[in-house]
């Protein structure tokens, strides 16, 4: 028997008292225990963003190719010849934590549905994922788990992961971050939207059949803290299916080939039948009846509460028409499918869901999405802030050993190969990886065409703590620099928003400056937001995580043979920085590493400057003069000129450099700041490649040539790095399995 509806009742499903006086205002009565439920899901921070809405607003979504930006799905953007690339970033990050393999593996499942929902293919995978320190006790247990999940689902569907980017740290150590982004391909006239439009066209539920798991996941597991009893909401994770996620791929896009056969779709996500009959309803104007009689079910003595708030993987809800309902069963069931019609829309506003032959629910859409609760919660800079700023140079000692230096840098958590990790990907399915694992961005070519997308997700966490507004500033800086030196210019970016507690005055001032530092850097970088994700409530018995808000970024090639890599090619080749050679050891790895310490303001970033900086470095791609370009970012300069060396795919080979200028010898070579990028070009280039950076107002230095097999630096006439390559090669790559493994 289902208990009665109170007011401490609502408060246990995660509405306040206001709220659920609201949902009572809004129906006119109490609500019944099913809509109690779909009320408390659809208000949840997870799905109606009622912290951030307001703030959200602010970021720039429009754009000369964007076709949709933020409200659906995911966002699409023109490519040219009538092809759209479909791309969005979302989080799993409390599922993944109390159940690592499927709360990854359910991201990855979840956000390719987003994907083919549209009406593309997904043909390329990234992720992001942010670990604690390997002193915690779970650490390398969710490590592992993620791993897997991630590589399991994936690999299973058949589509690659082709990059990401992990990083390890104290303030995740009870609440681990797992973002998974994907991107598909569609012509443009093929694109689809999740809009319930036609009263009296059929609704047909389609894919898996509906169980228990994930009910609440939305409300009760994404959109809380952390606490004790964490552990305990294992049941309410998802279980996926990557085999019947690629039945239902392929199904979708087969039934929408044809015009006019589907005329909405939007799949079974967070909130399950729940979010996707009442969203579908809102985005039309319209209403839907439901008949859960008819809904596929694999458990029996399901109530009504629970098959509207299951969030059973690897299914979908269409809207057809009465003339293709047959076409939509005749498609699902080739591929072996349950499609059945559950219901019909209507032209009410209303949804209205029975259950043998009564009605359970009867709730205004507008209400439930349009009229969600929307917040301005109270915003202060956090007291400790300023003390954090502070980063006095002078009680840093200086490094004596650069070569050592060097080597800890490079064998670190944080610095070191991922290949341990990103080999259990398969990056290749699909044969359209160009550019893999390894460089400052992926690259996939587009079948038939002589263009490619590039892509990258990046974000500097510490940085964003220092200083949340610079810090996201140098996430879309540093994303579209790594477009940049493959030789793209950026399409468009989608984000995950990953902060703590926005009931915490101290923590919504960190989003907001956030917000303002992303949208600063896209409107002048030119790569408008499609859409993204907000994930708050990252905290764990009140201690919260770094703000990271983690930036994805697609770019486009018009011809993929011009596409570059980070590695150098060829001895005789010059070594040129373009860009200022001075770095700051404020917010960077060395400083964090070798001395304990998170202090100081982030070098900001000139954004002007950095556009000019990206623009020179397709402009000499495009005139042949550089053969690979390389970002300076973590670890410094001395670093990335490391990384220059042992990251191809072939053989190594070493360079000798000559840094000019006087200074503190860490901030010389591992000092970080933007708008710095290493380039290694021909000797005959020299002259043009020079012309052009003076050109455009860059700063180009001549640094030294690539040949050899050590890594020698010379700063202020003095031989500071003397580093044999193969050694360090193999002690970079073999290193985070070590610590994985110790």
């Amino acid at each position: 028997m289902e208990p009665s509806v109170t007011r401490d009742l609502a408060l246990a499903h995660g509405l306040t008292a206001e709220e659920y006086d609201r949902a009572v205002q809004a129906l006119g009565r109490t609500p019944t225990y099913a809509e109690l439920g779909i009320f408390s899901v659809m208000w949840s921070e997870h799905c109606s963003y009622k912290s951030s809405r307001v703030h959200l607003k602010k970021l720039p979504t429009e754009g000369r190719r964007l076709i949709q930006g933020p409200g659906e799905n995911a966002g699409v953007v023109a490519i040219g010849d009538g092809i759209a690339a479909v791309f969005k970033m979302e989080s799993h990050n409390h599922p993944s934590y109390v159940e690592p393999y499927q709360g990854a593996a359910t991201g990855v499942g979840g956000i390719l549905r987003d994907i083919f929902t549209m009406g593309a293919r997904p043909i390329a995978s990234l992720n992001s994922l942010r670990f604690g320190s390997l002193e915690h006790p779970r650490t390398r247990y969710l490590v592992g788990g993620v791993v897997s999940g991630i590589a399991g689902y994936g690999n299973s569907i058949g589509v690659p992961t082709v990059g990401g980017e992990i990083y390890f740290h104290p303030s995740y150590n009870g609440n681990i971050l797992v973002n998974v982004f994907s991107l598909g391909i569609a012509r443009l006239e093929k694109i689809h939207k999740g809009t319930a439009s036609g009263p009296g066209n059929p609704v047909i539920y389609a894919g898996s059949k509906t169980g228990r798991d994930g009910i609440h996941g939305a409300s009760l597991l994404a959109s809380s803290e952390f606490d004790a009893a964490s552990e305990s909401k294992r049941p309410t994770v998802q279980v996926g299916d990557p085999f019947t996620e690629k039945l239902l791929l392929e199904a979708c896009l087969e039934v929408m080939k044809s015009p006019g056969v589907v005329v909405g779709i939007q799949d079974m996500g967070a909130a399950g039948l729940t979010c996707s009959t009442v969203e579908m309803a809102a985005r039309a104007g319209t209403g839907m009846e439901i008949d859960l009689d008819k809904v596929p079910l694999r458990e029996e003595g399901m109530t009504p509460y629970e098959i509207l708030l299951s969030e059973s993987q690897e299914r979908m809800l269409l809207v057809a028409t009465p003339q293709t309902e047959r076409r939509v069963r005749e498609v699902f069931a080739k591929w072996d499918l349950d499609a059945s019609v559950v219901g019909r829309v209507t032209d009410t506003g209303r949804v209205r869901v029975f259950f043998k032959g009564h009605q359970v629910a009867d709730v205004p859409a507008h209400a439930l999405v349009d009229d969600a609760p929307r917040y301005r919660r109270p915003s202060a800079r956090p007291s400790w802030q300023e003390a954090l700023a502070n980063l006095d140079r002078d009680v840093i000692k200086d490094i004596e050993d650069g070569t050592k230096t060097l080597q800890a840098l490079s064998t670190s958590l944080n610095l070191c190969s991922r290949e341990e990790v990103y080999t259990e990907y398969d990056h290749m399915v699909r044969s359209n990886t160009v550019v893999r694992p390894g460089s400052d961005a992926a690259v996939i070519r587009l079948k038939g065409t002589k263009v490619a997308l590039a892509l990258t997700v990046d974000c500097n966490a510490r940085y964003c703590y220092l200083d949340p507004a610079e810090g996201a500033r140098l996430a879309v800086a540093e994303a579209a620099r790594n477009l940049a030196c493959a030789g793209a210019w950026p399409l468009g970016t989608t984000d995950c928003l990953n902060f703590g507690n926005p009931e915490k005055p101290e923590v919504m001032w960190q989003f907001e400056r956030a917000i303002e530092g992303i949208a600063d850097a896209c409107r002048v970088l030119d790569a408008p937001i499609v859409g993204g994700n907000v994930s708050f409530y990252n905290e764990t018995e009140g201690k919260g995580i770094h703000p990271t808000p983690t930036i994805a970024m697609v770019g486009f090639l018009e011809d993929v043979k011009g596409a570059l890599t980070q590695w150098f090619r060829k001895e005789g080749d010059l070594v040129f920085l373009l860009g200022e050679p001075a770095g700051s050891l404020a917010g960077s790895e060395y400083l964090a590493l070798l001395h304990g310490l998170e202090a100081g303001r982030p070098q900001p970033v000139d954004l002007a400057r950095e556009k000019a900086l990206h623009d020179l470095v397709r402009a000499v791609r495009d005139s042949g003069l550089v053969v690979s370009a390389h970002d300076c970012s973590e670890g410094g300069l001395a670093f990335a000129l490391l990384e220059c060396c042992i990251t191809a795919p072939g053989a190594a080979v070493g360079a000798g450099i000559n840094l000019e200028g006087k200074g503190r010898l860490d901030e010389i070579l591992f000092g970080e700041a933007p708008t710095r990028v290493i380039v290694s070009a021909p000797p005959e280039a020299r002259a043009r490649l020079e012309q052009k950076a003076h050109a455009a107002s860059v700063p180009v230095h001549l640094m030294g040539t690539v040949g050899g097999s050590r890594l020698t630096v010379v700063a202020g006439g003095d031989r500071v790095i003397d580093l044999e390559i193969a050694p360090a090669r193999a002690a970079w790559r073999a290193a985070l399995a070590g610590h994985l493994k110790s």
